[in-house]
């Protein structure tokens, strides 16, 4: 009689796991919109990516966390090109 080792994860916790990235992508992208967005940005893509190649639940969540992260990095594109600096501010 062999004894097998248990999983370290069930598919439970895998999909737990999965929306609370989903999640976590979604508020990078959001935040990344005002804050960090060269650092934010990437981060909601790729949570966002493997949220979704991890079968999440929450999957629109994780849809929106991808384009906020893209829209993140398309700001920051027209940031650096427009004012050859990565801050923006209202007003003058």
């Amino acid at each position: 009689m062999a004894i097998t080792a248990p999983s370290r994860t069930s598919p439970v916790r895998a999909r737990r796991d999965a929306d609370g990235m989903a999640v976590a992508s979604f508020v990078l992208g959001l935040i990344g919109l005002l804050l960090f967005n060269a650092v934010f940005g990437p981060c909601a893509i790729v949570l966002g990516t493997l949220a979704i190649a991890r079968d999440t639940h929450r999957r629109g969540r994780a849809l929106l966390g991808i384009t906020l992260g893209i829209a993140d990095v398309v700001l920051l594109i027209v940031l650096l090109t427009l004012n050859h600096s990565v801050f923006w501010q209202f007003g003058g």
